[in-house]
């Protein structure tokens, strides 16, 4: 008789045990229910309501472009070395540039000559940070022939940043406007949109 007993109330307890943990079960899905809806709610009210909300790709690729100058500035001073993108030996500027995006998983071409087919022409009113300028070479003026990347945005007055084989031997700026530059300048291409 006692274990009958026994048995009797140990199915009992399974019994209770069983529906007290479907309630419990059954409270926090219902819980994660009305976290769930309250934050898809929450979302929908945010996109009807935010016109910024529009923009944040763009601010996307604002950051990228102001973040790719301050890369290139952190390789200022490497010093020029024909036909390499090693950072610890020199880069030409096609290597620079290269260098540079491949940072960002921009894969731009290695040589300067190829960024002559490369991406449609852009006119100066619309040039951007992080743009890169095309150049015919210094003693080839019929030939692509030199690379860099807009650091100072302003048309034809913008600034740019590349490795240069001239007087300064390596990473530098300089002015599109200035005479060694102005007179060689063949196009400028957005690379990133």
């Amino acid at each position: 008789m006692q274990v009958v007993f026994i048995k009797k109330k140990s199915r009992t307890w399974q019994a209770n045990s069983l529906v007290n943990s479907s309630i419990t079960m059954g409270i926090k899905i219902f819980f994660i229910i009305i976290v769930l809806l309250i934050s898809f709610s929450v979302q929908s009210q945010n996109k009807a309501s935010d016109p910024e909300l529009g923009k944040s790709v763009s601010t996307t690729i604002s950051l990228k472009r102001a973040d790719i100058i301050r890369f290139a500035k952190k390789l200022m001073g490497t010093p020029y070395l024909f036909a390499s993108s090693n950072p610890k030996k020199g880069f030409d500027c096609s290597g620079f540039v290269n260098y540079v995006y491949k940072n960002f998983k921009i894969i731009l071409p290695r040589s300067s000559v190829e960024y002559e087919a490369l991406g449609t022409e852009l006119k100066p009113a619309d040039f951007k940070v992080g743009d890169v300028l095309v150049f015919y070479g210094f003693k080839d003026r019929t030939r692509i022939g030199h690379v860099g990347i807009i650091c100072e945005a302003a048309g034809m007055n913008s600034r740019f940043i590349h490795s240069s084989s001239g007087k300064v031997q390596g990473v530098t700026i300089s002015e599109l406007n200035s005479d060694l530059y102005s007179h060689r300048f063949y196009k400028c291409i957005d690379v990133i949109e």
